[in-house]
């Protein structure tokens, strides 16, 4: 119970930047700022990775509709990144509580990650790249202040990721009808190209 507040942020902020969570992590447990983190997460090799990865992120989350592919590639990569960051975080290998913190930042991740890709749906169907942008610079401050503040302060770092994951979830109910209109018609520009190859690849009358 006593990890369950640093599970529960860690999975929030691994639904919206996974690679920050364990870059940040790692690094804090390296330098011996936090006394907690798994010796996995500070290995050299993950940190190399997790590095190279987020500053892939950092540029795919920036560009209009790149974010939106990216989001999709990410709809399995972000729970799962949840989960294991959360089953280190609990230790004791194979128990129950490891399976339950598992469950819990994976399951976390997912719901964040959800309301994360719905947003930015929303915000490109906007034409102009500075909302884009500056989305991104701020859900990527906020990782990473939420991600330390969480090391000192875990309970008090949990409300403000729950809080943070109740108002994403209202801004994505308020935006449905905006999402929904970028869906549909995403599906409709589809349909219009498959037909025309279809026409030309049907055989001539006899």
């Amino acid at each position: 119970m006593s990890v369950l507040p640093l599970v529960f942020t860690s999975g929030w902020a691994s639904g919206i930047n996974a690679y920050a969570v364990v870059l940040l992590l790692g690094l804090l447990g390296a330098t011996g700022v936090g006394d907690d983190v798994p010796a996995a997460l500070q290995r050299p090799d993950v940190l190399i990775v997790a590095g190279l990865l987020f500053l892939c992120e950092a540029v795919a989350d920036k560009v209009p509709y790149v974010d939106s592919v990216w989001d999709a590639v990410h709809t399995v990569i972000r729970p799962v990144a949840g989960a294991v960051v959360a089953a280190l975080l609990a230790g004791h290998d194979g128990s129950l509580p490891e399976l339950a913190a598992g469950a819990v930042g994976g399951s976390t991740a997912l719901l964040s990650h959800l309301v994360k890709a719905g947003t930015r749906i929303a915000v490109n169907t906007s034409p102009e790249p500075a909302s884009n942008i500056v989305l991104s610079v701020v859900e990527d401050l906020g990782v990473a202040g939420v991600i330390v503040f969480a090391v000192f302060h875990p309970l008090a770092a949990a409300l403000i990721a729950a809080a943070l994951l109740v108002a994403g979830a209202t801004v994505v109910i308020f935006l449905w009808s905006r999402i929904r209109r970028y869906l549909r018609g995403r599906r409709e520009r589809r349909a219009a190209k498959r037909q025309p190859a279809m026409v030309r690849g049907a055989a001539p009358p006899g």
